[in-house]
């Protein structure tokens, strides 16, 4: 059983994830995710899976078997939207 976060620990993670170098994540409602997934033909396993020890993962409270959206900067696109399947480990 992992140990519980102290409060401490939770600040800590919540300032880390307002750094401008840090993607903003978010999990996608389960109805979302079906949507998604059928616009692209595809199983959520076939998603790139990102572990559920994955700092950001931890941050945002996903689980495995969620999917996850990460919407991060970029110089060329401006918004650059991806999507993620959260594995055990």
């Amino acid at each position: 059983m992992p140990a519980r976060s102290s409060k401490k620990e939770k600040t800590l993670l919540a300032r880390i994830m307002e750094h401008e170098l840090v993607p903003k994540a978010e999990i996608v409602p389960k109805e979302e995710a079906k949507k998604i997934l059928k616009q692209l033909n595809a199983a959520p396993w076939q998603l790139p899976w990102i572990r559920a020890s994955d700092p950001l993962v931890r941050i945002i409270g996903a689980k495995p078997g969620d999917v996850i959206r990460i919407i991060r900067k970029s110089p060329t696109a401006g918004e650059v939207v991806v999507y993620r399947f959260v594995v055990p480990g």
